[in-house]
């Protein structure tokens, strides 16, 4: 529920001008939530001059004010870091600190959700990453010959990624130290599940900037999320809760490979109406 302090509140209104579902009114010269229609996205919390509003289900201490120095963010240097930003599928042996996997988690966590669903969940895999491999390798085997044993006219495009998949079980059966391919002997990856494929994927996307600010390295494998959706043992194995799906998955660790620039890409296809 979303409190107003009475004692604190000045009726200066900012709130209900900002209240996109229209759920806060002001009675008697005091902003008043009417708890109807509120979707708890906080930015009645936010705009108060005088903090005045709280929610009971949050962690309020999670609250910090603006301040220029620690909150602004210079445009051409982070378009610059985005630029920089390259899949990594050349992972160093060693394992990442789990104050840093929290970090990431936590750029994903506070990425805006539609209706503030906050829908997205995260399952980490490090301990049990090899008995994952092998379900994973061994689903996309199945997965590839099940394609190659119903090609037709409309799906002859994905032969070569049957193909392929069915090369890398055997690869990886005779030696899985060295032919590691989906996970490139990564010490961990994060599972990114939600009930909305958009929910999850922004804050896959936030999550990707912060792993690479950490020092650290990713790709996204859509083999595996492959590989999951057309297994109910590995849903089940990694936990996937009711109602959600497996949208991205984060394949992380310390980066073998230094990159010294950026690399070009296609002109923007931008229509200006």
């Amino acid at each position: 529920m979303m409190n107003v302090d009475a004692k604190k509140c000045i009726g200066c209104g900012l709130c209900v001008k900002d209240c996109f579902p229209n759920d806060i009114e002001i009675v008697d010269g005091k902003a008043r939530i009417n708890n109807e229609r509120c979707i708890k996205c906080g930015h009645c919390i936010a705009v108060c001059p005088k903090e005045a509003i709280s929610i009971d289900e949050y962690n309020m201490e999670e609250v910090k004010d603006y301040n220029k120095e620690e909150f602004s963010v210079d445009a051409d240097n982070l378009l610059n870091f985005i630029k920089f930003r390259r899949s990594v599928r050349r992972f160093k042996n060693k394992e990442v600190e789990k104050d840093k996997i929290l970090k990431i988690i936590e750029a994903g966590r506070f990425t805006q959700t539609a209706i503030n669903m906050q829908d997205v969940s995260y399952i980490v895999v490090e301990e049990k990453l090899q008995e994952l491999k092998a379900l994973t390798y061994e689903s996309l085997k199945k997965i590839g010959e099940n394609m190659l044993a119903n090609l037709s006219p409309e799906t002859i495009m994905y032969k070569s990624y049957a193909e392929l998949w069915i090369r890398m079980y055997k690869e990886y059966m005779e030696n899985p130290n060295e032919n590691d391919k989906l996970f490139c002997n990564a010490p961990a990856i994060i599972i990114v599940t939600a009930n909305s494929d958009v929910n999850g994927a922004l804050a896959s996307s936030n999550m990707e900037l912060m792993t690479n600010d950490l020092g650290l390295g990713t790709f996204f494998s859509g083999f595996f999320v492959k590989a999951a959706q057309e297994s109910k043992e590995i849903l089940d194995f990694i936990g996937v809760k009711e109602g959600k799906k497996v949208v991205t998955c984060m394949v992380i660790g310390y980066p073998d490979v230094k990159y010294l620039r950026t690399v070009p890409r296609k002109a923007a296809d931008i229509c200006w109406k």
